[in-house]
């Protein structure tokens, strides 16, 4: 069962549509148009022309985004509590430039600075945890299944600066310490990585 309008409403809308097609009719622009036909031909060109261009541009594939290779990374001296800048490739504990730890072994490891600034001075800057790489790990036994931070964990210690004992990453305390530096601060903000310039 169909709703139908009464005969008054129905004779209403016609008339007004009439009354507002007679007035497009009479409107000024509509000599103009008639009287300028080039001013339209060139319209109509130029936007053939930017609907062109729009498919064209949504039509070739998208370049990879290049990731550019900083080359340095943050390291921290366990001798000075400094940190100092190396090559990104080297795998922790390396050299650190107040020589190595009283047991022999380097005093080198990754550190993770952050800032809650966009382009942070020395003073701005904290080290959210330092990092090695797990002598116990096996790679053949690397869970799969894990993700995240979690498969980031894997075969990684982490520990904060004022802290002595390393946690594996993937463990409870490790993702505890991960977590700190990713939540938002008293003012909602969020640190941001920095790596050395």
């Amino acid at each position: 069962m169909f709703f139908k309008l009464p005969d008054w409403i129905s004779y209403e809308l016609r008339h007004r549509w009439e009354r507002f097609q007679n007035h497009f009719r009479r409107l000024p622009i509509r000599k103009w148009i008639n009287n300028n036909p080039r001013v339209i031909v060139g319209l109509t060109i130029i936007s053939v022309l930017v609907l062109l261009v729009i498919v064209i541009t949504m039509l070739v594939p998208n370049r990879p985004v290049k990731i550019e290779d900083y080359g340095k990374s943050w390291f921290y001296d366990l001798n000075t509590s400094k940190l100092f800048a190396a090559k990104s490739e080297l795998v922790p504990p390396i050299e650190a430039p107040s020589g190595p730890l009283s047991n022999g072994e380097p005093a080198g490891v990754l550190a993770y600075v952050f800032s809650y600034a966009s382009e942070p001075n020395e003073s701005q800057r904290f080290i959210g945890f330092l990092e090695i790489p797990d002598p116990n790990f096996n790679p053949n036994s690397a869970d799969s299944q894990l993700s995240g931070a979690k498969r980031w964990g894997q075969g990684k210690l982490v520990r904060k600066v004022e802290d002595k004992q390393w946690v594996p990453a993937n463990s409870a305390e490790g993702q505890a310490i991960l977590q700190e530096f990713f939540q938002p601060n008293e003012e909602g903000e969020v640190a941001v990585y920095h790596l050395p310039e």
